[in-house]
């Protein structure tokens, strides 16, 4: 299978200014950028840096344009105009990012660019006469997002914003021209100011490069991944924990299964192809969600964080004793579900279960703890409970802990002080 044939078997693409087949012709040398609005990428990006990895793994040069300049100016979004991040955040945000795509890439070879390094340096009023006589203000209007900002009352877009698209395409000439870059990628959602680039050179340069668009990547409701949607997935552990990442991939629904694993992992398509099978015969398994978290959580946290991520997972939502968790397990479940902590004299003659769910919020009040214990709802170390008056004792907490589950998803550690 060509690389096109894989792109395209993967869904990888869904614009693109010349066939995959001559795209990659020859080789190419192709960037994407991301504008540092904030100190971490997340798994929206992750979906475009693994693009690049197939890419750089095939044979192609990578470049890595990390937006200091553009990211004081922002890209226009669909409501609103972006709010104007200080100087120092956006230096701070570029360093963080930089150091993010250099652990993502591992070996794979590639160069880090900052746009800031000649955005920075243009002068105005030659950049308008070189650059902005290439563009017009009626195909500007016509794109999409600044269309419904103009179409839209009480909306208004800055002069600043609807600059942004001479900016991007700037860099992709100013790229073409020191480092021969003649393939730019980005979300489907960036599809025309990609264009601008590819454009600009045509004009500037009477050269062909080229550009694709990969489909966005959305979550389980269909909005795209991002900080401004408030459904963004950290790659940064101190944002979002190896553990909350690996939930956020096992607990995905069935519908775009198949679509995350072509995206965002190496598995061979076939191997796929049999996974989703064993998947649509028994669902309940639940083993392509099993594949998927761990491949995707190895990419960016290592094999130890994803083992004790997958081990938590287990024993608080699984069949693995809870006892049974390592210590570096353990202390990963007492960080990410809550607790009660109990003393000694807390079990003296027995703990009423029902005050430990409202204690630990699994119950908003004890009258409702009764019932979940009563409509068998309640499990205490793996037994399901069906006294509403059921005390805890201190031989109830094995090793000094113990688990409650409320159905499926609600959990709750007791700890022995």
């Amino acid at each position: 299978m060509t690389l096109a044939d894989e792109l395209k078997a993967r869904g990888l693409i869904e614009h693109s200014s010349a066939t995959p087949e001559e795209i990659f012709s020859s080789p190419r040398t192709v960037y994407v950028g991301a504008d540092p609005t904030a100190d971490s990428l997340h798994v929206g990006h992750l979906a475009l840096v693994l693009f690049m990895k197939r890419l750089g793994d095939a044979g192609n040069k990578l470049i890595f344009l990390v937006g200091g300049g553009t990211g004081q100016i922002g890209d226009p979004k669909e409501k609103g105009e972006r709010p104007m991040l200080t100087e120092e955040t956006v230096d701070t945000n570029t360093r963080a990012l930089k150091s993010q795509l250099k652990k993502l890439l591992g070996e794979t070879s590639f160069t880090m660019v900052d746009n800031a390094d000649w955005l920075m340096q243009v002068k105005l009023v030659p950049f308008l006469r070189d650059i902005g006589k290439h563009f017009t203000v009626n195909d500007l209007t016509k794109r999409d997002i600044i269309k419904k900002r103009l179409d839209t009352p009480d909306e208004s877009i800055s002069y600043t914003e609807f600059s942004y698209s001479l900016l991007q395409g700037f860099d992709y000439l100013t790229l073409h021209q020191k480092h021969g870059a003649d393939l730019q990628i980005g979300g489907s959602d960036q599809w025309t100011n990609i264009l601008s680039g590819v454009d600009l050179i045509r004009k500037k340069e009477g050269k062909q490069v080229f550009a694709i668009g990969m489909p966005l990547v959305t979550d389980a409701s269909g909005k795209k991944f991002g900080k401004s949607e408030g459904n963004a997935v950290w790659l940064d552990p101190e944002k979002t924990s190896p553990f909350q990442f690996y939930q956020f991939w096992i607990h995905l629904p069935d519908e775009g299964l198949e679509t995350y694993l072509k995206a965002y992992t190496f598995l061979p398509l076939n191997e796929i192809d049999s996974l989703m099978e064993k998947h649509r015969q028994n669902p309940g398994d639940r083993e392509a969600q099993e594949t998927l978290a761990r491949l995707v959580t190895e990419i960016v946290h290592g094999p130890a964080a994803t083992a004790q991520a997958a081990a938590t997972t287990d024993a608080l939502f699984g069949d693995t004793p809870f006892t049974e968790l390592s210590r570096d397990a353990l202390a990963v479940a007492l960080a990410e579900a809550p607790s009660v902590t109990l003393g000694a004299n807390d079990l003296d003659g027995g703990y009423s279960l029902a005050e430990a769910l409202v204690a630990g919020g699994l119950a908003t009040s004890k009258s409702e703890a009764r019932r979940l214990i009563e409509g068998k709802g309640i499990t205490l170390s793996g037994q399901t409970i069906e006294n509403p008056d059921q005390k805890i004792f201190p031989g109830d907490l094995s090793h000094g802990f113990a688990l409650i589950r409320k159905g499926k998803r609600g959990v709750l550690i007791l700890v022995l002080k």
